[in-house]
Parts: C-alpha cells; structure tokens; sequence
C-alpha cells in the first residue's frame, strides 16, 4: 500500500496500475494480487487504511473529549503532512462506491461523543472548523504557519466548555 500511494503522489492516478504498484513494491503482481485482485480493492484498502491511521490518531490524543481528541488530531495530520495521503488516495477513487468507507468514517466522526458533549452546537461547530482547515490546507499547504496553527487551536478549544 505505500508503493500505491507513493505511485500515486508521484506521477498521479492515471499511472496507478497492479503492474505498476508491484514493480514500486518489489513484489511479483502475482504477490500483489494475492492481497489485491483488483485496483479498486487497492483504493478500498488504502482508503480503509486512511480511515483507521486517523482513528488511531484520534484515539492517542489523551483529551477530555472527543471532540478535543478530534481537533487536536486534524492539526497533527495537517502539521505532519498526511493531507496529501488523503489528496492523492481520495483522488484515485473516480467510483464513489470506492469513497463510502470515507464517507461511513466521516458520518461516524461527525457523531461520535456527542451525546456526552456539553455544548453540542459548539462541538460541531469545532468539528465542521477542522474539515475546513483540512479542505483549505489540503488546496494550499502552506497558507497557515505554526503560530496560526497554534493560535487556530487556541480559539477552537476556546469555544468548548472546560471539562
């Protein structure tokens, strides 16, 4: 999956082939197909594996909240990079049926705690924030520094009760 996804950031979608994949990964296409007996089944692994990267990460914060975990996990994968993973994984899957472990993780994201959050509204608010800055860091990764990240932080977590 990382030669997939490094073919992908390379040299775009349309080179994403089996063939392609298993001569980046070193392994027979005979080996990849093992694993992957089609490209789409590729793209559904590497989304699904997006998916489960971001909730682990979600899950290491150690916040009070989900939604502190949540956007205290959307500015660590914007500060590290991890957008592009998304932006070229995401862009590969031209069949929205590919996208719908995405769009389950999105819905679930969007849900999760929030029967035990204080201010609902405000939560969501925070939550819709952090698609946001992912969509606009995705379009033009430099456009915040660290001190606007930090200061984003700041004021985001300012809108949620204490714990």
């Amino acid at each position: 999956m990382n030669a997939a996804e490094e073919l992908l950031a390379d040299q775009g979608a349309g080179c994403l082939t089996l063939s392609a994949v298993a001569e980046r990964a070193g392994v027979s296409k005979g080996g990849l197909l093992y694993h992957f007996s089609t490209k789409e089944a590729l793209i559904k692994g590497l989304i699904e594996r997006l998916v489960a990267d971001f909730d682990e990460l979600v899950a290491s914060q150690g916040e009070s909240s989900y939604t502190r975990a949540y956007l205290a996990a959307t500015l660590a994968a914007v500060r590290s990079g991890r957008l592009r993973r998304w932006a070229v994984v995401t862009g590969a899957a031209g069949d929205p049926q590919l996208l719908a472990p995405l769009r389950e993780a999105m819905a679930r994201w969007h849900r999760e705690g929030m029967e035990t959050e204080p201010d609902r509204m405000a939560a969501q608010i925070v939550r819709l924030a952090c698609e946001g800055l992912w969509e606009v860091a995705t379009h033009d990764p430099g456009f915040y520094d660290e001190a606007q990240y930090e200061e984003l932080h700041r004021r985001l977590l300012a809108l949620l009760p204490n714990p």
